[in-house]
């Protein structure tokens, strides 16, 4: 007897079809926590990377001296490698970008837009990877060409901004080409093991799931927001409409409420503005962003569950209780280890 314990059926196989993915992270697990602005900071995202998933901070509108201080105080609370996520649109990207080299932060995701090609060239010059998300394979050969080391293809089931394509068709897309060129993260709809492990043997190198874990029992969110969440079914999780096509809005996927009516009643104030030649496009698109960063806020952390944005992935469904992140990460593993092992029986 040499003292380890033995690997429970089907996880060294499972082992190996994450071994890309988890080398790429440096965690136990192929598993990326989704970048969720107000939910993914500090406690969850170590939380998550103590676990052996990766955590990611959601930076979201912060400053860069905000970020410094949530970085600082995630690598508090964990030694574990964590990255960051960072918004293309953000006017103060480059600033950010080195606010993230000079903490060490190993790992950059770019999201929200195809990021400048200076922001991929100085992230990876200061010694960090690049991760960016590619909704279609065109982009995705495009985004590889400019330096990403890995990509993320989300599917429409998401929460939050969504692209218009279901995950589904996205990895049939994209992973038979790209999965040879770098690791391929699938992220959108996945609340269970057993979803996780069909796309590791598509091809994909992990998977980022955010919903699951919004009631881990370290996230800051509020109890009623966390309640909204268990209550919440797949059909429930729904993304807004634009409501002129001359005025296009990425949608974003939430759970119904008050707050979603609100926003169709904001669009219009704000098209009618662009239209009166008040607001540039750029303005307007900025504008529509505020509302929602100010809505989800009131959500995660004032509890305002009626007036805040409750954004949400159709795997809401799947959220059925409080737990720890250890907990979730553990039950998603035992899931796909578990198939394998009745495969092979």
């Amino acid at each position: 007897m040499d003292g380890t314990t033995p690997l429970a059926p089907g996880m060294a196989e499972l082992d190996r079809l994450m071994a890309r993915g988890a080398a790429f992270l440096g965690s136990r697990y192929a598993i990326l926590g989704g970048a969720m602005s107000w939910v993914s900071e500090r406690n969850l995202v170590a939380a998550l990377s103590n676990a052996g998933a990766f955590g990611v901070i959601a930076c979201g509108a912060m400053e860069p001296d905000r970020l410094a201080q949530e970085i600082a105080g995630t690598q508090a609370l964990t030694r574990r490698p964590f990255g960051v996520n960072l918004i293309t649109m953000h006017p103060r990207l480059e600033a950010l970008v080195e606010t993230c080299l000079e903490a060490r932060v190993g790992h950059i995701v770019f999201a929200g837009g195809i990021p400048p090609g200076s922001a991929i060239k100085r992230a990876k010059e200061g010694g960090a990877k690049v991760v960016c998300f590619a909704p279609a394979l065109a982009l995705a050969k495009k985004l590889v060409r400019s330096g990403a080391d890995a990509l993320v293809i989300e599917g429409s089931e998401a929460g939050g901004h969504i692209g218009p394509v279901s995950l589904n068709v996205l990895a049939q897309e994209i992973l038979p080409t790209m999965a040879a060129e770098v690791p391929v993260f699938v992220a959108g709809g996945i609340g269970r093991g057993e979803a996780m492990l069909s796309y590791l043997e598509m091809g994909a190198a992990g998977a980022q799931l955010g919903t699951r874990f919004v009631c881990a029992a370290e996230s800051i969110a509020h109890p009623l927001f966390k309640r909204a969440f268990l209550r919440g079914a797949a059909r429930d999780a729904v993304p807004t409409l634009q409501i002129d096509e001359r005025f296009p809005v990425i949608p974003v996927r939430a759970l119904v409420n008050a707050g979603t009516k609100r926003f169709m009643a904001h669009q219009a104030e704000v098209l009618a503005k662009f239209q009166a030649g008040e607001l540039s496009k750029e303005a307007a698109q900025l504008e529509i962003e505020h509302f929602w960063a100010g809505a989800l806020r009131r959500a995660v952390i004032d509890g305002d569950v009626e007036n805040g944005s409750l954004m949400a992935g159709q795997s809401v469904g799947m959220v059925d209780r409080e737990a720890p992140a250890a907990d979730i990460i553990a039950e998603l593993v035992g899931q796909a280890a578990a198939a394998l092992a009745r495969r092979a029986a």
